[in-house]
């Protein structure tokens, strides 16, 4: 996807009472879980971990643990990058403010349930020694079992096997002959019957193992009933083999509730999908561009699919090459070849050379003739027959050669580049002083150049000199 289209996702948050200000580089989702990689302004990188879209915890980081729940979700959750469309859907609009390590537990015990403690806890081991995270995970354990709530007690320590490698020690806590039913019902119950009895193991279950259509149904029915339509988005998108025109389209209707569709339309781009052949809406993004007059941003959007477009775009498509600046094609000029390649057919042949001819004015306006001449080397294939690049090419051939100023200067004056035709015919004048024909052309650019009083000045010059030749074929 185009870099040009992304704009930074800027997140703040206060930790220790000062206000940190950041980009967020790179973030995943691991089930309920999302961390995110924030580059601050002046105190190098935060990690920060959010729980069901609240922010549990976070530190600055020189680099993320080997074998650490957060290099799990970076490793094996569904990862965004800096120029990811959705991520500033994920980050929270609230404001942010990290807890206290020292009574981050006392946080969690107020606002999460026995079952999610341990779950989170697993979430902080890169924050805490393996020890501070046992403690309150066993605290828990044991009141439950104290309490006759076996099942609970198995549940709390069940879901860390898989979550964190650090707290695994945990398991022995298990071993007992007292579990092994319920042991067993994990292993041998069905999915939907272990999502009824344990769902937050089952949420983290259907996640891990979410390449299998089975548990990434379960999972999408998880978050369809609890509305977080962002993660479902995400979970579909990297879900390549399931991009149909169908499931575009109804994806669509889920993402338009809450994203832009310019969003939106950014976000399949950028997982590889063609909005513009599945889309109405991006059509009409599109035309609405064309009105506001930002062909720029509609050339941009359309880029990744020149190749791949209905013909129904063909009218969009010649309305951006007709409009936009010439710099903007030379600085994407392989997409505008694509273009052109689309739009040729249909067009006038005429059309097709006015619009070399824009392309080359505005060159010639901003660079000597030399550049002019590699810019356009390009295009010269796509255009054979153009009769600007063949003038182009000449007067190339011209630069070098004293005596053809004359001609280089008239070739200039048909550009419009009045400036470099008046140094021609400057040259051409000291070369032949008696010669009035340099001279007249002085008196003409200076006048297409409102300079009235220098072109005043060389006409007077030119009838001089005119009348001494007259004289001089006379005598």
């Amino acid at each position: 996807m185009n870099r040009e289209r992304t704009m930074p996702t800027n997140i703040s948050f206060k930790s220790n009472r000062v206000i940190i200000n950041g980009v967020v580089v790179r973030a995943a989702i691991f089930a309920r879980f999302f961390v995110a990689e924030v580059q601050s302004e002046l105190n190098g990188n935060y990690y920060l971990i959010f729980y069901k879209n609240a922010l549990i915890y976070g530190e600055q980081l020189e680099k993320v643990l080997k074998g650490s729940f957060i290099a799990k979700m970076l490793k094996e959750g569904i990862v965004l990058d800096a120029q990811h469309p959705l991520l500033p859907v994920l980050i929270p609009s609230n404001a942010l403010s990290i807890p206290a390590k020292n009574k981050l537990f006392q946080h969690l015990e107020r606002n999460y349930s026995p079952l999610e403690i341990p779950c989170i806890s697993a979430a902080l081991d890169t924050f805490f020694s393996p020890e501070q995270l046992i403690k309150p995970i066993e605290t828990i354990f044991f009141h439950h079992r104290r309490n006759g709530s076996f099942f609970k007690a198995y549940q709390s320590i069940r879901i860390l096997t898989d979550l964190s490698p650090s707290l695994k020690k945990l398991n022995a806590l298990l071993q007992s002959r007292e579990y092994s039913a319920y042991s067993s019902f994990y292993s041998t119950s069905s999915l939907s019957e272990i999502q009824k009895k344990d769902p937050l193991y089952a949420e983290f279950h259907c996640f891990m193992k979410r390449k299998n259509t089975e548990y990434f149904q379960m999972l999408e029915k998880i978050l369809s009933n609890e509305n977080r339509d962002a993660e479902r988005l995400l979970l579909w998108m990297e879900d390549k083999g399931n991009h149909t025109h169908e499931s575009i389209k109804s994806q669509t209707e889920l993402a338009l509730k809450s994203i832009p569709l310019e969003n939106w339309i950014l976000a399949l781009t950028y997982a590889g999908m063609n909005p513009y052949k599945s889309l109405p809406e991006a059509r009409i993004f599109l035309e609405q561009l064309l009105r506001d007059e930002q062909y720029e941003k509609a050339a941009i959007a359309l880029f990744s699919f020149m190749d791949d477009l209905p013909a129904e775009y063909h009218p969009i498509l010649n309305e951006i090459w007709k409009q936009v600046d010439a710099e903007f094609v030379f600085a994407h000029l392989n997409e505008f070849l694509l273009l052109h390649q689309q739009v040729a057919q249909e067009n006038d042949p005429s059309q097709s050379e006015q619009r070399v001819l824009q392309l080359t004015t505005k060159l010639m306006e901003e660079h000597d003739l030399t550049v002019v001449c590699e810019k356009l080397k390009p295009i010269q294939k796509h255009f054979p027959h153009s009769l600007v690049l063949r003038k182009i090419n000449e007067m190339a051939s011209l630069i070098e050669n004293p005596d053809k100023m004359m001609e280089l200067g008239l070739f200039f004056a048909d550009f419009n580049q009045y400036d470099q035709a008046i140094e021609c015919f400057f040259w051409e004048m000291e070369l032949k002083p008696a010669d009035p024909a340099p001279v007249r052309q002085l008196y003409k650019m200076y006048q297409r150049k409102g300079m009235m009083d220098e072109a005043s000045a060389y006409q007077q010059i030119y009838t001089q000199l005119r009348s001494e030749q007259q004289s001089g074929l006379s005598s």
